[in-house]
């Protein structure tokens, strides 16, 4: 069954429909058949429609909201995460068009609706990258091996063209740096050819960037800085027990960092806090760096009895959507388990990479269902919830031609289809666009719905999954002692037929739905 994103919205409703006075935009996204095939669920398995299953429709209590500011959130909750991944997914080279040396129009286009906040660039790739080399002319600029990932990368993509897709869609862009390859000795010299980097060619990226006055910008066209305002040192450097340890990666992260910040001291930077490094590396390096980073990147599936990989999810719906349903406590207890170290500390964090992994073909086809996309829902809430101390995250990739953890797909080749996103990216569009500037209290919901709640003036925001497969969730909606105005829906699900009136303030949550509720008080 297709998923169609509705919104509707309502002002100065009267109790009976024939007489309230709607604006009535019901805008249903009326896609490609590429478009579709991403977000349908296999077989209508996993996405229920409007009309309750054998008559069932839970009623539930109010949802109720203290509208009192708890702490801002942070605007980058909702990055994507840009690496090249050689021969593994076309994430970068199928973005590119190389016959008009720019952005695939498609990709650009899609990625302005998917909205997102920041981008990163960077990955394990930055342990080999030679940032030079994807600078200058085109014509002049060498090819890599991609020694993680397989293939060769041509490097027509490079700090501009990546700056330039960021400035193009209104994202933030993020670098990850080469960090003396993270101690990684399989990367730092390869056929005759040094691919580590250290604190000084770090600086003079940054320089690159963000000196008014860099000649080598100049020279290549670029008069105006690109602006570079957030960097990663080092990536996952805790992966690896052949790499940095602890000691070695917090003091040469304080190298780097002095170096960075002496070219542009406005700069925020990042270090690497995963495997237990947080409160060290926040003791040795906390003065010089903004933001301590981990990932999280896992297989939510039951180890002993795995229900999602390969084709086990089309077999039985109900345990594949418990256990998708059940995936945002392995997501808290990560959040949990770096910040709990960090004990009274406030260096906020930066979850740069994070998204299910789960085997089967291109990383699991159940991540195209719209179930996934409900489970998405759920962690991007408990990211939202740890918005006092996480302050950028991500749920996914963020583009290829393979992977189904991708934010968007990119087909290849072209013809007249069109990139397209996943269920996960629908999600993150929803609540990218619906939120507002600080955290409220969700002071209690019905069962079976998952609400986090914010606020800008005097416009509260609901971010509601319905984590029912088969029924929907009725509920009032009480902001305070406050009465509403007006609101609006916006919302996911397999059936966007649905009215709200604000004189009563309740509304119909239907089976397996993802909602955005914008409530004037």
């Amino acid at each position: 069954m297709r998923l169609k994103l509705s919104e509707l919205a309502a002002i100065g409703c009267t109790a009976h429909r024939t007489h309230c006075p709607l604006m009535n935009r019901r805008t249903f996204l009326t896609a490609s058949a590429t478009v579709a095939a991403g977000i349908v669920a296999t077989g209508g398995a996993f996405a229920a429609g409007r009309a309750p299953v054998n008559g069932q429709r839970q009623e539930g209590r109010a949802i109720a909201v203290d509208p009192t500011p708890l702490f801002e959130l942070s605007p980058y909750l909702f990055m994507q995460f840009m690496e090249p991944l050689g021969a593994t997914d076309g994430s970068v080279e199928a973005a590119w068009d190389h016959l008009r040396d720019d952005w695939r129009e498609d990709v650009v286009a899609i990625t302005r609706e998917l909205g997102p906040t920041m981008m990163r660039w960077g990955g394990i790739f930055a342990d080999f990258y030679r940032w030079r080399e994807g600078v200058g002319p085109r014509d002049s600029r060498p090819s890599m091996l991609n020694l993680l990932w397989g293939g060769i990368e041509s490097n027509q993509v490079g700090t501009s063209e990546f700056v330039d897709l960021c400035r193009r869609v209104g994202a933030e862009p993020l670098v990850c740096v080469n960090f003396e390859s993270d101690g990684r000795r399989q990367y730092m010299n390869v056929r005759g050819h040094v691919r580590t980097a250290d604190a000084k060619e770090a600086s003079a990226w940054v320089a690159y960037c963000n000196d008014p006055d860099d000649r080598d910008r100049r020279a290549h066209g670029h008069l105006a800085p690109l602006n570079v305002r957030h960097w990663q040192i080092g990536n996952e450097t805790s992966y690896d027990k052949n790499g940095f340890d602890l000691e070695t990666a917090a003091r040469k992260t304080v190298e780097f960092a002095k170096l960075m910040r002496a070219v542009d001291p406005a700069i925020q930077l990042i270090a690497w806090g995963d495997s237990g490094w947080a409160a060290r590396m926040a003791e040795m390096a906390g003065e010089y760096v903004q933001y301590l980073a981990f990932h999280q990147m896992f297989d939510p599936d039951a180890p002993r009895q795995p229900v999602l990989r390969g084709e086990a999810y089309r077999r039985d719906a109900d345990a594949t959507w418990a256990q998708l349903m059940a995936a945002w406590q392995l997501a808290d207890a990560k959040i949990r388990s770096v910040r709990d170290t960090l004990g009274a500390r406030k260096i906020p964090l930066a979850m740069t990479e994070c998204h299910f992994v789960i085997p089967g073909r291109d990383r699991g086809d159940v991540l195209a269902s719209w179930a996934a996309g409900v489970s998405y829902a759920r962690i991007l809430n408990t990211h939202q919830r740890h918005g006092d101390v996480l302050r950028i995250a991500t749920a996914a990739d963020f583009c290829g031609t393979r992977w189904q953890n991708n934010a968007v797909i990119i087909p290849t080749p072209k013809g007249n289809n069109r990139a397209y996103l996943q269920p996960v990216a629908r999600v993150m569009q929803l609540y990218r666009h619906h939120i507002g500037s600080h955290a409220i209290t969700v002071v209690g919901a019905p069962d079976g719905l998952d609400v986090v709640a914010s606020r800008r003036e005097n416009t509260a925001y609901l971010h509601v999954a319905n984590t029912q497969r088969t029924r929907s969730v009725t509920a009032s909606i009480q902001i305070g002692g406050v009465a509403l105005r007006s609101g609006r829906v916006f919302e996911i699900a397999a059936d966007p037929a649905v009215e709200a009136s604000y004189l009563n303030a309740v509304w119909e949550f239907p089976a397996a739905s993802v909602s955005a509720l914008e409530l004037a008080t």
